[in-house]
């Protein structure tokens, strides 16, 4: 579905970015997803050299967005690309939110830290908790005050059993696909995996 309109999630990682992204696929966006070095490279660029040149490559190519680095700039998307979507996801509570954020830095590929040390000024949650959910408190109340009165620009949405297509898609302006709703991150973790991540954070933790 090639659109010149642009729809970025601006909702922070572990506020089901993820299931956002396969909505969008699932309705025929081309969807941008990139890999982590990638992802980390471009926020690199925006957050230590203030070039968006990158950024604007990617956004001429693809139609939907969501994760790092977009709700960082979202006031400059909403500037260079007018009449654009803006849907901020979130969790139920910050706590909830923070311990998902904790698990996943702990189980994820250890090349994450530059990515959460660029965002949030810390490599581990477990490093300043309260560092981390001020800035998503901040984040929240941030975007919401940047888009009041602009409810055909911005949707803000905490997946759930009654929050779904229902809630997305007159949004968009979509018809509602022809499919279950997705629920992303809930397939069987390879326990063996997670458990050499988890020692290789833990031991970067310690003595880095």
């Amino acid at each position: 579905m090639g659109t010149n309109r642009k729809i970025f999630g601006i909702g922070l990682g572990k506020t089901g970015t993820t299931t956002l992204g396969k909505c969008f696929k699932l309705m025929g966006y081309r969807h941008y997803e990139p890999d982590q070095q990638t992802r980390t490279a471009l926020l690199r660029d925006i957050r230590k050299n203030n070039d968006y040149s990158g950024a604007r490559e990617i956004i001429e190519q693809f139609d939907t967005f969501e994760d790092l680095p977009w709700p960082l700039i979202y006031p400059w998307l909403d500037e260079q690309y007018p009449g654009s979507k803006f849907i901020l996801t979130v969790r139920r509570d910050g706590p909830t939110w923070l311990d998902s954020l904790k698990q996943h830095s702990m189980r994820s590929a250890p090349s994450w830290r530059e990515s959460r040390k660029l965002t949030y000024g810390f490599e581990y949650p477990q490093d300043d908790e309260q560092a981390y959910l001020e800035f998503s408190e901040n984040h929240c109340r941030e975007v919401r005050d940047y888009f009041a009165g602009r409810d055909s620009d911005f949707l803000e949405l905490c997946w759930g059993p009654d929050i779904g297509w229902e809630q997305l898609c007159p949004f968009l302006e979509v018809d509602i696909p022809a499919v279950d709703f997705p629920h992303a991150n809930k397939r069987p973790r390879k326990k063996a995996r997670i458990n050499r991540m988890y020692v290789a954070n833990r031991f970067l933790r310690i003595f880095t």
